[in-house]
C-alpha cells in the first residue's frame, strides 16, 4: 500500500523522492533535476512552486494507485 502523506512528505522534503516511492521512476528523476534547476535560475522563486506541485503530484498520485503491482 502507498501512503499518500508519507509520499507528499517526501516530495516536499526532496522534490521527486515521492515520485520514487510511488514507483514512477522517470517522472522522480526528472523532478530531482528541474527543480534545482529552477531554484537556481529564479533565485527561488519557480523552486518553491516547484516543490508544493511535485509534493501534490506525488500526494495524488498515491490517492488515486494506493496498491503497487
Amino acid at each position: 500500500m502507498r501512503d499518500p502523506v508519507l509520499a507528499g512528505i517526501l516530495s516536499l522534503i526532496i522534490p521527486g523522492v515521492g515520485q520514487l516511492y510511488n514507483g514512477r521512476i522517470l517522472a522522480g528523476i526528472l523532478w530531482l533535476i528541474l527543480t534545482p534547476g529552477f531554484w537556481l535560475g529564479t533565485g527561488g522563486t519557480l523552486g518553491w512552486i516547484c516543490h508544493i506541485i511535485s509534493a501534490y503530484t506525488a500526494y495524488s498520485y498515491a490517492k488515486e494507485h494506493p496498491v503497487r503491482i
